[in-house]
């Protein structure tokens, strides 16, 4: 879903946070032998969120779940914003804003089920995946085609920053 709303709210966002599972993940859960967590991430999903990053917005990512795959994967993309473990997204986000110095006009949030609704209605831009829970879809400024875990986030990544103006200057390095 696509609309000049959409690219008006893209424009305003200086920070840009991403659930995991089911956004950045394809939300199965994914367990070894010895009960470790396994999850797969795009390599589209993460280079989109390095050039959001290294083009001024600042990203971040708010989850239900804790797991050291996800500090990992943030410290190797250079997110330093990771609140995991979040029972209450809602208050992580509205504390988030807060020490930011930014206000929820500002801020986008990728979610993809119930549990993300209060952060997606408080923020400035919502955006979800295609298979998100109806009532999300319901509340998304903007719906990936992608599907989650597999592009979802790197084309929320890169409307913004078309939205912004800044997405041929983000690839320009690319095509020189």
């Amino acid at each position: 879903m696509q609309d000049d709303d959409a690219l008006q709210r893209a424009g305003r966002v200086r920070l840009m946070l991403f659930d995991v599972d089911g956004v950045l993940t394809d939300g199965r859960l994914w367990y070894g032998p010895s009960g470790e967590e396994l999850k797969v991430f795009s390599v589209l999903d993460g280079h989109g969120l390095k050039l959001l990053r290294e083009s001024g917005v600042a990203v971040g990512i708010l989850s239900g779940r804790k797991s050291a795959a996800v500090a990992a994967r943030a410290a190797e993309l250079g997110i330093s914003e990771v609140l995991q473990g979040i029972d209450d997204k809602r208050a992580a986000f509205d504390a988030l804003l807060v020490r930011a110095g930014l206000s929820a006009e500002a801020a986008g949030y990728m979610g993809d089920d119930v549990v993300d609704l209060a952060v997606l209605r408080a923020c400035g831009f919502a955006c979800a995946p295609r298979r998100a829970h109806a009532l999300v879809l319901a509340h998304a400024h903007y719906v990936a085609q992608a599907p989650a875990g597999e592009g979802a986030a790197r084309e929320v990544c890169d409307f913004l920053l078309r939205a912004q103006g800044k997405l041929e200057s983000a690839l320009a390095r690319y095509l020189a």
